[in-house]
């Protein structure tokens, strides 16, 4: 698959790195600024680079559009995409709310796409043996899963993490890890809790959690933009455990514990560079075998995700400049 790099901010940079070093075809990549397109084709040696998102999305020699810009354009953006025919991954948080999330996922379907969240961690190894477990009934009935993720960011106002418009704070740029996490693991909750401290723009500084699923399971979780914790996860059954060391939503060590705490497995695989190739190969599988949705991501839960996110910032009280009265 031929692959466009839509925006060349950070993420940007990083996930080119990892489609080159491991064998994937990047033929394009489209800024609003054309001499950034050009810069960024030149560090990568891509061999066209396009001064409009439009004009990346028109390109023939391109398959898939990976969409890198904040959030807050996550939605038009793929949109663009989709129009002009191509799949897209777009990058978490998926979009702004579950509305904008819905809209994508709908417009991809009507038009036989491939739409898929860049939510990277699931595709891990890591992550995979994490579920292995789980599901293989090792740590029995699970009754609690916990993550943080926790930095110390710029609280420059102006700063786009801070910036409402932007779709700033830490749920939608650091919590989307943990609550994607217990998402995967316990389903969509059925209650959702959640406490914030918010800057002085209005987005949350930091955010906790506790989420109600099916079962009775609960799941934490505390995200911060303001204080660095461990950045470590736990998953607690009624036979064992599951601790995931830091940094836990990166290639990261895994113990399996027995209801004594005595260790009983260790998942310790090293892994290329910094893991984004996991969810590019994933795409690539899926258009190969004719398929336009991932299990282990798919577009419906994202959409879910979106939505516990929207509970979360009701709760806490952040609101962006598109959102609903009420």
């Amino acid at each position: 698959m031929r692959w466009g790099i839509l925006a060349t901010g950070g993420i940007a940079r990083l996930f080119t790195r990892d489609l080159l070093a491991h064998g994937h075809r990047v033929t394009a990549v489209g800024s609003r600024s054309p001499d950034s397109a050009r810069v960024f084709a030149a560090e990568f040696g891509i061999p066209q680079a396009h001064g409009s998102y439009e004009d990346l999305c028109a390109d023939p020699d391109v398959d898939v559009v990976y969409v890198a810009t904040p959030h807050a354009f996550h939605a038009d953006d793929a949109a663009i995409a989709l129009r002009s025919g191509k799949h897209v991954l777009v990058e978490k948080a998926f979009t702004l709310d579950a509305r904008q999330a819905q809209e994508v996922v709908e417009l991809g379907r009507s038009r036989g796409l491939l739409v898929m969240e860049a939510m990277w961690t699931r595709f891990l190894p890591h992550m995979a043996f994490v579920r292995d477990v789980v599901a293989g009934g090792r740590i029995g009935e699970v009754r609690w899963l916990h993550g943080d993720h926790t930095q110390l960011l710029s609280s420059d106002p102006a700063h786009r993490l801070n910036d409402p418009r932007l779709g700033g704070g830490a749920l939608l740029d650091l919590g989307v890890y943990p609550l994607s996490f217990a998402h995967d693991l316990l389903g969509a909750p059925t209650e959702v809790s959640a406490r914030g401290t918010l800057r002085s723009t209005g987005v949350d500084a930091s955010v906790a959690t506790m989420l109600r699923h099916a079962g009775g399971a609960v799941s934490t979780s505390y995200s911060a933009g303001d204080a660095r914790g461990p950045n470590t996860a736990v998953v607690v059954g009624t036979e064992g455990r599951i601790e995931i060391a830091a940094v836990w939503y990166t290639p990261a060590v895994v113990r399996v514990h027995d209801a004594g705490g005595r260790l009983v497995d260790e998942f310790d695989v090293p892994v290329s560079g910094r893991g984004m190739q996991y969810q590019a190969a994933e795409v690539e599988r899926l258009l190969d075998a004719g398929s336009t949705a991932s299990p282990v991501m798919t577009p419906e839960d994202s959409v879910a995700v979106m939505a516990t996110m929207d509970a979360v910032r009701a709760l806490i009280g952040v609101r962006y400049p598109g959102d609903a009265p009420g």
